[in-house]
């Protein structure tokens, strides 16, 4: 148990680090927060600080989800470590210790956790996040849009399908629970953006 709890505690603190902010902080001088969305995500870390810092941040965002399920997971023999891992890093993420619990959305976060948990759908989500931007160049009805096909495809493809190849998980209904419950948080944190889509003044990349 104590090793199990050890690997979900550093999972929280890799996740609770705001790779964005401390990029624009630390290379730029710039506060990410006091700009654009004021989100700290890759999003608006990329509309911020240009294409090269975005994508440190997006691929930042995302590391902190994958290394906790391959890497930290390893310390406990508990079959749930690597799905509790990731969870952790995603609450990292939406409430940083470092921000005092004020964190971004968690969708590339998510995207890493799911990414090693799930790879079939998280690609699939992908490509979905991936043909909605470029069709509306809305990243966050993007996001809204993968983490729904994302919940779709865990719930109808079998499990043995879904957590291949590495088959990390129990072969139960667990994972698709938590699937369910971070997609309804991603949405939430959205719902800024859903009324701005709705008023058409959403921002677009």
């Amino acid at each position: 148990m104590m090793y199990s709890l050890l690997a979900v505690l550093l999972s929280y603190l890799l996740g609770s680090i705001p790779t964005g902010l401390w990029l624009g902080q630390w290379l730029r001088g710039v506060d990410i927060r006091e700009h654009g969305s004021k989100n700290i995500g890759a999003t608006n870390t990329l509309r911020v600080l240009g294409k090269g810092l975005g994508a440190a941040a997006l691929l930042g965002d995302a590391l902190k989800g994958l290394i906790p399920v391959l890497l930290f997971s390893h310390l406990s023999d508990w079959p749930y470590a690597p799905l509790a891992c990731g969870v952790a890093a995603i609450v990292g993420h939406l409430a940083p210790l470092y921000l005092k619990f004020k964190g971004g959305k968690g969708v590339a976060t998510s995207a890493g956790v799911f990414l090693a948990l799930c790879p079939i759908p998280t690609l699939a989500a992908v490509a979905v996040f991936a043909i909605t931007v470029l069709t509306t160049r809305l990243v966050s009805a993007a996001s809204m849009l993968s983490a729904v096909a994302m919940t779709l495809i865990v719930y109808f493809v079998s499990h043995d399908v879904v957590t291949a190849p590495a088959h990390l998980l129990p072969n139960d209904y667990t994972l698709r629970i938590v699937v369910t419950v971070i997609a309804v948080l991603i949405i939430y944190r959205h719902r800024g953006n859903i009324q701005r889509i709705l008023k058409g003044t959403e921002n677009k990349i």
